[in-house]
């Protein structure tokens, strides 16, 4: 499980102290997987951020009793010097996971061909995503982080993901951040709807759903007058 406490965050800007985050609570239970709903700007993908540890809270406490992977996708955390297979052996290391076999299995879903003996700093956004998608989908966590992956790649490589994510939810819990609806619909059981800093959770996806449109429909409305 991975509850989190009181949480606090936002950010330095122009005009001061911009609150992205207000005392949020919320327990993700292993067994269920959660979506994470928002307008743009909302802190989704700095929630997801402090709840896998790459970013810390103002204030607040995240206790993690399962794994937590890095945001499925995400490739600032390999170093550009070294080659995309010198990044998949280091972080085996560190996962204590078998090298051969997570080399084969991202070899084989990243499709990077030669790129993957090139450095990590010569490939394009979406190699780079690629990479970071199929060994985090290899190392194996109890909980998965992914913030807009079937942004990356064209259409067959994201129908690929989306199947081993189907496959992942036997045997892990999805955290999922998407605008798309028909993605949330297909991969989680409940959901979480992030407005004006504070997280507003639900047991019923269905329920997540209504309010997130609800909200959009007010901005539009908003933004039309």
């Amino acid at each position: 499980m991975i509850s989190l406490r009181g949480i606090c965050h936002g950010y330095r800007t122009g005009g001061g102290y911009h609150p992205v985050l207000d005392d949020v609570n919320i327990d993700f239970k292993d067994g269920h997987s959660t979506a994470i709903l928002g307008l743009n700007g909302a802190g989704k993908s700095t929630l997801i951020r402090i709840i896998g540890g790459a970013e810390r809270p103002r204030s607040g406490q995240v206790i993690r009793t399962s794994s937590v992977s890095w945001p499925v996708g995400f490739g600032g955390c390999f170093n550009g010097s070294l080659t995309g297979r010198e990044n998949l052996r280091f972080v085996c290391r560190i996962y204590g996971a078998d090298i051969a076999r997570v080399s084969a299995f991202v070899e084989d879903f990243s499709e990077l061909g030669e790129y993957m003996d090139m450095p990590f700093k010569t490939y394009s956004s979406g190699m780079r995503s690629k990479l970071a998608f199929g060994l985090s989908l290899a190392v194996g966590f109890d909980f998965y982080l992914v913030d807009e992956a079937f942004s990356v790649g064209d259409v067959v490589f994201r129908k690929k993901a989306a199947t081993h994510l189907q496959k992942l939810k036997e045997q892990s819990s999805l955290i999922f951040v998407s605008h798309s609806i028909n993605a949330v619909k297909q991969h989680c059981d409940r959901g979480a709807v992030l407005n004006n800093g504070r997280l507003m959770s639900f047991d019923n996806l269905d329920d997540a759903i209504r309010e997130y449109t609800r909200i959009c429909n007010d901005r539009s409305s908003k933004a039309a007058a």
